[in-house]
């Protein structure tokens, strides 16, 4: 059960802030083993579960654009907003074929290390970037193959999705609030695909639905907490805060681990 609440709260939290859930998946586990707390890593059921918990989040905090999304016939904003994730979903579509390569990468936590400071330097990039005030209703076709493009270098553990593609938008003029709303609704292919193809590889597991149901609800609350702390932190103080995080955390991934 603790497993379950720790797992719910790393996914939860780092699928939203710009500090990589990929890359804390490796580095929590051995930064824990390194204080005599050995916790499993979440097998197949656990992770795509926990998937699910985040998307549930995303979807309930976004529900007006997805209700948008829904009724694109009579609300125009819907169809841009759904043109627009549908071309930056295909840039990381391409990248899935590289997925054996990932995982070897991620078996050393000194290349997620490396990786982490490389996001904390694409936020302190992003942050230069956050001069614009272009909404996403303003976005066009180009907009959304370099802010695809941009997600697709997330597939690499330690890079953070919602950090790069926020980065990118903001590269594009969009505004620091619209470049996040648009890397959250970019998420929902890529977080409900990653559940989806993992719940597809289950043959069978003997998990228990207490500890399931429990991370997921974990996942949940803090994904959607997460969300509207970042929100709330890119209209006070903007990325600079994270990237310091992430490269204090990929220092000591790099130097103790």
């Amino acid at each position: 059960m603790l497993a379950a609440i720790i797992w719910g709260l790393i996914q939860g939290l780092t699928e939203f802030l710009p500090v990589s859930s990929s890359g804390h998946l490796v580095v929590i586990p051995a930064l824990l083993s390194r204080f005599g707390m050995e916790i499993d890593q979440p097998d197949l059921a656990v992770t795509a579960v926990l998937h699910l918990g985040t998307l549930v989040a995303v979807l309930i905090y976004f529900r007006e654009d997805i209700l948008k999304v829904l009724r694109f016939r009579s609300e125009p904003e819907g169809g841009k907003i759904a043109l627009l994730v549908g071309i930056g979903t295909i840039p990381a579509l391409i990248g899935l074929p590289l997925a054996d390569t990932i995982d070897r990468f991620q078996d050393s936590v000194t290349n997620v290390g490396w990786a982490l400071i490389t996001t904390g330097l694409i936020l302190v990039v992003g942050q230069k970037l956050a001069t614009g005030l272009r909404t996403l209703g303003e976005g066009r076709i180009p907009d959304a193959v370099v802010v695809g493009v941009a997600q697709m270098f997330a597939l690499v553990p330690g890079i953070s999705r919602s950090g790069i593609t926020i980065a990118a938008g903001s590269g594009r003029k969009f505004s620091p609030s619209e470049a996040a709303r648009f890397s959250f609704l970019l998420g929902i292919p890529a977080i409900a695909g990653g559940g989806l193809s993992q719940l597809l590889e289950l043959d069978g597991s003997g998990t228990a639905a207490g500890p399931l149901l429990v991370g997921t609800l974990v996942a949940a609350i803090s994904g959607y907490a997460a969300i509207a702390l970042l929100l709330a932190a890119l209209r006070r103080v903007g990325l600079i805060p994270f990237a310091v995080y992430c490269f204090i955390i990929g220092t000591v991934a790099i130097i103790w681990l």
